[in-house]
C-alpha cells in the first residue's frame, strides 16, 4: 500500500472519529432538549466514538464512503410533547451538526491552504488531505441521512408531510426499504443525484467562506 492510499484511509478514519459521534450526539442533545432523556441516560450524549459506532457501518464508511452508526434510542410517544414534530427536529439535528462541522472544516482548510502553503511538506499535504476528507465525510453523512428513506433521518423529517397512517404503514417495511437502498447504492443508481447534492453543498460552503479568499488576496496584493 503506497503513501497516498494509506493517508486516504487514515484521513477517513480521523474524519469518522469526529463526524459520526457529533452526528449522533446532536440527536441525543436535541432529544434531551425536547423532553426525552432516553439517549442521555444511555450515554449517547457523548463524543466518545465507542458509544456510537457500529463496527460494520464504520468499516463500510471507511471503504466505500457510506455507512451508519448505532441508532439513538428515542421514546417519542412517551416523552415528546409533539411527537411527530419533535421527532423530526431530533432527526434534523444530526445532519445539521454535520453541515456545521463541514463549514468549520472548510474554514480550517482554507486557512491552512492559503496561509500555510507548503506543497513540498508531507505534513502540509497530510493536513490538507485530512481537512478535505473531513469536509467530504460530513457533507456525505448529511446528504445521505437526509434522504427520505426509512430508517434515515430524512424519513423522520418527511413524516411531517404525511398522514400518520401512511407513515406507520411505510415503517412496517423499513428493513426491506433499507435493503433496497443499499442495493441502489451498490449498483450506483444513486451516484448521480448524491454527487449533484454533494457538489451543490461544496459550492455553498465555498461561497460561504469567500471572506477567507478575499482576506488572502488583500494581504498579498
Amino acid at each position: 500500500m503506497d503513501w497516498t492510499t494509506l493517508s486516504m484511509y487514515v484521513a477517513r478514519a480521523i474524519a469518522l472519529l469526529t463526524a459520526i459521534p457529533f452526528h449522533e450526539m446532536a440527536h441525543a442533545w436535541a432529544s434531551d432538549r425536547l423532553g426525552d432523556p432516553t439517549a442521555k441516560r444511555c450515554g449517547r450524549l457523548s463524543m466518545n466514538p465507542l458509544r456510537h459506532f457500529d463496527p460494520l457501518g464504520a468499516l463500510c464508511m471507511i471503504l466505500v464512503g457510506f455507512g451508519w452508526a448505532k441508532p439513538v434510542p428515542v421514546a417519542a410517544v412517551h416523552n415528546f410533547r409533539h411527537p411527530r414534530r419533535d421527532m423530526a427536529l431530533s432527526a434534523a439535528a444530526g445532519p445539521a451538526a454535520n453541515l456545521l462541522l463541514a463549514y468549520v472544516w472548510m474554514i480550517c482548510y482554507k486557512i491552512v491552504y492559503y496561509f500555510g502553503y507548503a506543497p513540498e511538506s508531507l505534513l502540509w499535504q497530510f493536513a490538507v488531505g485530512v481537512l478535505l476528507t473531513m469536509i467530504q465525510v460530513n457533507i456525505t453523512l448529511a446528504v445521505f441521512n437526509l434522504l427520505p428513506v426509512p430508517p434515515l433521518d430524512g424519513s423522520r423529517i418527511f413524516n411531517l408531510l404525511l398522514p400518520a397512517r401512511w407513515y406507520f404503514r411505510i415503517m412496517k417495511y423499513e428493513r426491506y426499504i433499507m435493503l433496497g437502498l443499499f442495493v441502489f447504492l451498490f449498483f450506483g443508481f444513486l451516484d448521480r443525484p448524491l454527487s449533484f447534492l454533494f457538489g451543490k453543498a461544496i459550492m455553498l460552503f465555498d461561497w460561504g467562506t469567500r471572506y477567507i479568499d478575499m482576506l488572502y488576496l488583500l494581504l498579498h496584493s
